[in-house]
């Protein structure tokens, strides 16, 4: 029995959903958004969406949840948008935009300059006394985690003094160093 799959969808004001074939189609203030499906059903009823499964097989009751998640995160996208907070920690270690162009200063010999999809907006905060933040804003949620962690990706926070790139809240899981 599929816990999140059978939680209805609430439609929020604004927000208006196309079921054809097997695609599903979400409309919004901040964008549009499809997602292609099979093995579900979804029906549209006074304010909600529900999402049932065509049978009990494996791989029908795999995809239930699967697919009410991503039509509630497209659902959600559409109406107030996604945000990913990435912190730059770690001495000369800077962050700069120029429109869709982030140019990253990380200790390599060069910096690395990563052009942004243009439906993710990029803003580069930088105070003094603080560590560089990027956030990354979007309608799409799959699109924003990936930029991230790409981004995240080009020096990962390592364990002994806590420098790289990391989530704003994220924990990182440090260790002693060696004691002579």
């Amino acid at each position: 029995m599929s816990r999140i799959g059978n939680n209805p969808i609430p439609i929020p004001e604004g927000v208006t959903i196309e079921v054809k074939d097997n695609a599903v189609t979400v409309k919004g203030k901040l964008g549009e958004l499809t997602q292609e499906f099979n093995g579900v059903e979804m029906k549209m009823e006074e304010g909600s969406l529900t999402v049932s499964r065509t049978s009990e097989s494996k791989d029908h009751k795999a995809k239930h949840g699967l697919y009410r998640a991503l039509v509630n995160n497209m659902v959600e996208g559409v109406s107030k948008g996604w945000t990913k907070e990435l912190e730059l920690v770690g001495v000369g270690y800077r962050a700069s935009n120029q429109g869709q162009k982030l140019d990253l200063a990380l200790g390599f010999s060069h910096n690395i300059v990563m052009d942004i999809a243009p439906e993710v907006k990029i803003e580069t905060v930088s105070e003094k006394g603080k560590n560089p933040i990027v956030k990354l804003t979007s309608h799409d949620k799959q699109l924003v985690g990936a930029v991230a962690a790409k981004i995240r990706s080009f020096r990962k926070p390592e364990p002994y003094k806590g420098k790289g790139i990391k989530f704003v809240g994220e924990q990182i899981r440090r260790k002693a160093g060696k004691s002579a």
